[in-house]
């Protein structure tokens, strides 16, 4: 279709829409790890034909981590619940390695590939004991069936730490992520310069700069979970 520009919301439309073109714009909004999945050259200059906004996703995975163990602290087996279908899930998992050793936490890694897995991913890590999960933000676990992760976490008594409020909203019990909506709304700027005349190659990547922790209590209550009071002081939104 010859288009101007390629407005692509993660790195996973990322990916697919480099493949597709190395000369159409590429705008991300949400881009996990744009450096480390190859997709610019470097943030100041991405250098080629993609550029947008970064998540900044190992930073983010760490202090999520961090902040799951502060909630559970009696905690000494993380689950992540990770998918193959986003190009991010290598630096989320390293990531989350490393977090796990700082806090003195074993970690199990559990793919899912689609929705029909999310049943028997929960049983895998019940039945290891896991005692919480971080949950690796993608495509699949951010926009699909939301509430259904949110129902199997409480069906296994696991608590959860997500990478959006939606996944909130819809029963989970926490998310610690930059504002995605705010994100998505500045990458119509680049689109817009892009328009205009200018070269993603010239344009800077931005990163996220501030991050929301947003609790639910329904479901902390649900889960029979007392959210530490240094926790909750923190948070940016409780929903009740």
């Amino acid at each position: 279709m010859n288009v101007d520009v390629i407005s692509a919301t993660s790195s996973t439309e990322t990916e697919r829409a480099r493949q597709a073109t190395n000369t159409i714009p590429i705008v991300f909004a949400t881009h996990a790890d744009p450096v480390g999945l190859g997709h610019v050259a470097n943030l100041p200059r991405p250098g080629g034909n993609i550029t947008g906004l970064s998540v900044v996703q190992t930073e983010l995975t760490e202090k999520a981590m961090e902040i799951l163990k502060e909630t559970v602290p009696h905690a000494t087996r993380f689950g992540v619940l990770w998918s193959p279908t986003a190009p991010s899930w290598r630096p989320t998992l390293q990531a989350a390695q490393a977090a796990g050793q700082k806090l003195g936490v074993q970690v199990e890694d559990v793919s899912v590939l689609t929705v029909s897995d999310f049943a028997g991913a929960f049983a895998t890590m019940a039945r290891d004991r896991i005692d919480a999960v971080f949950v690796h933000s993608s495509a699949l676990t951010a926009r699909l069936d939301r509430p259904l992760l949110a129902e199997l976490a409480l069906k296994h008594r696991l608590p959860t730490m997500f990478g959006g409020r939606p996944n909130v909203e819809s029963g989970g019990l926490m998310s610690y992520a930059p504002d995605l909506l705010d994100l998505t709304r500045r990458s119509a700027i680049y689109i817009d310069k892009i328009i205009k005349g200018a070269k993603p190659a010239d344009l800077p990547v931005e990163q996220a700069s501030r991050y929301q922790l947003v609790i639910n209590l329904k479901t902390a209550a649900a889960l029979g979970l007392t959210i530490p009071h240094s926790v909750l002081m923190r948070a940016d939104e409780v929903i009740e």
